[in-house]
């Protein structure tokens, strides 16, 4: 089972809430955010919002508790020790922020069970104020992709990643969002894609699902985000063990069978009703 990466956006992934949104709207400075939206991209209004809180009073423990309380996806805790023990390697792809992410991760008990965090860079000064900063430094050059936001191209980390990894082993990528998409075209046929049904990555794949040269599996909620990544990591190890096998072990260890085929889109496992 060594032979899976899996690799989890954050924001609506693995928590059911946008981070930086999240955090604004708890401490109160969501209307501030909005009226400066217009003027300038969102990542460094991010750091400009940080120091705005500080200069408020907003401490760093304010910060945390509110990440603390952020709402998960059901069942997604389960999900992600279950396909580490089944010998996954898991990271996270993200265009949120390295501090947020790993509080959340440390508060939920997850840290440890992730290889790899890619996200925007964060730290706390020595004025104890955050500051966030751009992956992709687009102030000194651009990374060129039209697809993604200026701070970050998330397809230019898979291409990293799938580097990294000569051809050796499988990805299956979950995410929701737009910037989901760049790193869906970079998949290959012996890798998966799941995108979250009705959100935008999922508009964007339907335009052209072609597009895709890995399989995709959607889901909808936490609980089936659980049952299809189970299944599809179960069902790979079966194909690695067996080629002909058609065969897969279900969450509930039950034999279960599924179809293959790639001619209608989007297809997702069978899950136990």
């Amino acid at each position: 089972m060594a032979g899976i990466v899996v690799i989890f956006d954050f924001d609506k992934t693995i928590i059911d809430c946008d981070s930086d949104n999240w955090v604004l709207d708890e401490l109160g400075f969501t209307d501030l955010f909005n009226q400066l939206l217009p003027t300038m991209p969102w990542n460094p209004l991010m750091d400009k919002m940080m120091k705005e809180l500080h200069a408020q009073g907003k401490t760093i423990d304010d910060i945390v508790e509110v990440l603390k309380r952020a709402p998960i996806l059901p069942r997604i805790v389960p999900a992600i020790k279950a396909a580490h023990a089944l010998g996954c390697e898991l990271r996270v792809v993200s265009d949120a922020n390295m501090f947020f992410i790993e509080i959340i991760l440390e508060h939920l008990g997850l840290r440890e069970y992730f290889s790899e965090i890619d996200s925007n860079p964060s730290f706390v000064d020595e004025e104890e104020k955050l500051r966030i900063f751009p992956y992709h430094d687009f102030t000194k050059s651009s990374h060129g992709c039209n697809l993604c936001p200026p701070n970050m191209c998330k397809g230019r980390v898979i291409e990293r990643i799938q580097a990294s990894l000569e051809g050796k082993k499988k990805i299956i990528y979950l995410g929701d969002g737009s910037g989901d998409y760049c790193p869906g075209l970079k998949l290959g046929e012996v890798d998966y894609m799941m995108p979250r049904k009705n959100y935008p990555v999922w508009d964007l794949i339907c335009r052209n699902p072609m597009l895709i040269k890995a399989e995709i599996y959607e889901w909808t909620d936490g609980e089936e985000l659980e049952k299809v990544l189970l299944q599809l990591i179960n069902m790979i190890s079966l194909e690695e063990d067996d080629a002909n096998s058609s065969q897969f072990i279900s969450v509930d260890c039950k034999l279960q069978t599924m179809s293959a085929s790639k001619s209608a889109f989007p297809h997702a496992l069978p899950v136990p009703q």
